[in-house]
């Protein structure tokens, strides 16, 4: 048991470090994402949209309605899916941060390409603060992991 334990860790331990080359992976992203809307915006013949015309009205309703669903369903998917397996765990963990994380660049490609419209800004900021509880550790993987005592209350 001792040898299975010592290969558990070791399995554990490689999960959580593809999980966080996904998690750095979407900062990276963001990164370049956020360069490339910079360069953009900061060309003479670049014209942003108009976020009070009909398109950019649109986009903004997709952007707010992709990240009001995209954030609460990332985070929960752990508890929604109950993953009984490390590998499972891991598919659905890389799920959480690409879902939760992916809305970020989104939404700083919309604050660039409306003129850097304050409202997107705040959308990035709370996808921002959501990719940071994606954070995978071995810690939260063996709380996610540990089975759920049927006795005990939930609020």
């Amino acid at each position: 048991t001792e040898l299975n334990l010592k290969d558990k860790n070791n399995m554990e331990e490689k999960i959580i470090r593809t999980l966080n080359g996904y998690y750095y992976g979407v900062m990276v992203f963001t990164l370049i994402v956020l360069g490339a809307m910079y360069y953009l915006t900061s060309q003479p013949d670049f014209e942003p949209l108009s976020p009070l015309e009909q398109v950019g009205m649109t986009l903004q309703y997709i952007a707010i309605g992709v990240t009001l669903v995209a954030i609460p369903f990332g985070l929960y998917m752990v508890k929604l899916f109950k993953p009984d397996t490390l590998e499972k765990y891991k598919e659905i963990a890389t799920g959480r941060i690409l879902i939760v994380g992916l809305t970020m660049p989104m939404n700083i490609a919309f604050y660039y390409l409306f003129g850097c419209y304050k409202s997107m800004m705040w959308l990035a900021a709370m996808s921002a603060i959501a990719w940071y509880f994606t954070k995978p550790t071995i810690g939260k993987m063996d709380q996610e992991m540990k089975p759920q005592d049927p006795n005990q209350e939930t609020y």
